[in-house]
């Protein structure tokens, strides 16, 4: 059997696309996703996406992550999945697609020779606040920790050490550390699934976003961020308390490269 696939990445946040319309890929084999995705004996990403068919949409997304389980909602893979689509002719300047946690918008548009993808996330109506954290779900779970400098902080050690505490260790966190202030803040993640920093995650840069508006009560509601692969920028209306509606995550979505795969 032959597997086609495309490379794509995010700000850095990598995925193998597939497109699965004919639903012919074995998603049900975990290690063989698994391997997929492994960097030494596979193809290499954080996680693997297939686009299929969906009555009503443009096309429904499904994401893996990189241990090879059906994950939850990623952002910077939801972007790319457009851009995938953008190029198999699927769609045009617009996308409404379907994923794992409801219905999902997207515009295409070109800067700089590069695609760039804007992409409408869910509500967020709430908002867990504690003594040093925010906790929130994008679309996947989110703690978000403040930290005075990014420089020399080891976002692995700190992260894995929340991922795994006995709040989060059964089902698990992504964790997200926040440095800068006011509208422009710069974001590292640890990724559950992947288990590792990962250069970028978008459900983490909108919780992060979020929880930066709530944590300097700034008036801005428009977010320039840095993460460790690029630059990304979120846009919401702010209801007022914790509701935060009209959420959009902007950045570039590239093509790295196509490939077959003999299994």
């Amino acid at each position: 059997m032959e597997i086609c696939f495309s490379k794509y990445q995010g700000t850095g946040n990598d995925f193998i696309l597939i497109d699965n319309r004919d639903n012919s890929f074995p998603s049900e084999n975990i290690s063989f996703v698994e391997k997929m995705c492994d960097r030494r004996f596979g193809i290499g990403c954080d996680g693997l996406m297939l686009l299929e068919n969906e009555e009503g949409f443009d096309f429904k997304m499904r994401y893996f992550n990189s241990d090879g389980r059906e994950g939850s909602m990623c952002g910077n893979g939801g972007r790319c999945i457009v851009a995938f689509a953008y190029h198999l002719g699927i769609i045009k300047d617009k996308a409404h697609f379907i994923a794992v946690d409801g219905e999902h918008f997207a515009n295409v548009s070109h800067d700089d020779k590069q695609l760039i993808v804007k992409l409408q996330m869910q509500n967020v109506l709430e908002v867990e606040t504690g003594d040093d954290y925010y906790f929130l779900n994008t679309g996947s779970p989110h703690y978000t920790n403040f930290i005075k400098s990014h420089t020399n902080f080891d976002t692995v050690t700190n992260g894995r050490a929340i991922r795994y505490n006995d709040r989060f260790k059964t089902e698990g966190t992504n964790v997200n550390f926040i440095s800068g202030a006011g509208n422009q803040i710069q974001v590292s993640t640890y990724e559950r699934g992947v288990e590792d920093e990962t250069y970028s995650c978008g459900t983490g840069v909108v919780a992060s976003c979020i929880s930066a508006k709530l944590q300097f009560k700034t008036d801005d509601n428009h977010f320039y961020v840095k993460t460790k692969g690029g630059n990304l920028e979120v846009v919401f209306n702010h209801k007022g308390d914790q509701n935060f509606e009209d959420i959009w995550l902007k950045g570039p979505a590239t093509f790295v490269f196509d490939g077959k795969l003999d299994i």
